[in-house]
């Protein structure tokens, strides 16, 4: 990592990945491939106000907002999503950002206008593979894993893809959060789309 990307303070640009649950270790190994610094978050003492963004990866969604809370974690990352920090949900992570979860009430960080079905679809579908337009990237893979969807966007909310005319990536000011698992394969760009929003914010 000879040529780490920088931030605006031209310090090598740090990204938190919450490493409770989930392919934690595969967005670490995308934002490597993209010259940029994973910090696994596991503690409270790994979050800190230095970082330049988060990723939350796939996992059990209520299981996640458990261990968040045991670990003190659940109000310092609600506060910095909330603040500004640019974060990137993935299948599990856009549960946790929606402000609606139907028959569930709202996400741990409610920051995105949004109701969102768990485990949206049905045991058939329970894991596939596809590939869809992603607004601003073009075409690329798609891995669903017992997969939610977004049920209704409202207020800035913005669609971001659509599969089987069912919502499964939005963006709402510095959140960026997708139904599926990009870091399951080797496509890298919506990866480099999330560190571009992170530098472009920081212009």
């Amino acid at each position: 990592m000879e040529n780490k990307k920088l931030n605006a303070a031209g310090a090598p640009l740090k990204i938190g990945v919450l490493a409770l649950q989930g392919a934690f270790i595969e967005h670490c190994n995308m934002l490597r491939k993209l010259d940029v610094e994973p910090i696994e978050i596991r503690r409270r003492v790994d979050f800190s106000d230095n970082l330049d963004g988060l990723i939350i990866p796939g996992g059990e969604s209520t299981v996640m907002a458990k261990l968040l809370y045991e670990l003190e974690l659940l109000n310092p990352i609600k506060d910095a999503i909330a603040n500004g920090l640019p974060t990137f949900g993935t299948c599990a992570g856009l549960i946790l950002l929606s402000r609606q979860i139907e028959g569930a009430g709202e996400g741990a960080f409610p920051v995105l206008d949004v109701v969102t079905r768990r485990n949206a679809y049905g045991r058939q579908l329970g894991s596939f593979k596809t590939t869809s337009q992603f607004h601003g990237i073009g075409e690329i893979e798609m891995v669903f894993i017992r997969a939610p969807y977004v049920s209704e966007v409202y207020g800035q909310a913005r669609v971001l893809a659509v599969v089987n005319e069912k919502v499964v990536a939005v963006e709402q000011g510095k959140v960026i959060a997708v139904a599926f698992h990009p870091e399951l394969t080797e496509d890298t760009r919506l990866h480099e789309y999330f560190v571009k929003m992170i530098v472009n914010c920081q212009l």
